[in-house]
């Protein structure tokens, strides 16, 4: 796999102002965007040339309602940027990697993504996202 870089951490949090907040205030981080769409609510936040994106939901049936209802909030998944989301995914296939999404599917904030079983990755749910 070739990824560009980290392009965010996902956080599973309770009550999204509540978080969006809390990243304000301590790390001065900046909003820069707002999505919601499946039951899922999130807001993409700026820490300096970083990202870290804050999820919740409102339905329980949801990954991230499922997660919180297991594990309580926390860091849900990390994210790297890839160019050819596909080819990545037939690569990491081909080498046996278990993947979640075998084709490419439309995220929150409008971007292909793929998700790989957290076992292929040492625990950590992993996803794949297009730039």
């Amino acid at each position: 796999m070739a990824p560009r870089g980290v392009n965010h951490v996902g956080l599973a949090v309770e009550d999204l102002d509540e978080a969006v907040e809390t990243y304000e205030r301590m790390f001065g981080a900046e909003v820069e965007r707002r999505a919601e769409g499946g039951g899922l609510f999130g807001a993409m936040m700026r820490v300096g040339s970083d990202r870290v994106e804050l999820l919740t939901s409102t339905d329980a049936e949801t990954p991230i309602g499922k997660f919180l209802a297991n594990r309580g909030p926390g860091l849900h998944h990390v994210a790297y940027s890839v160019g050819d989301i596909r080819g990545e995914l037939r690569s990491l296939r081909e080498s046996g990697v278990e993947l979640i999404d075998a084709e490419p599917r439309v995220g929150l904030f409008a971007h292909e993504i793929a998700f790989v079983q957290p076992a292929s990755v040492h625990g950590v749910l992993t996803e794949l996202v297009a730039v």
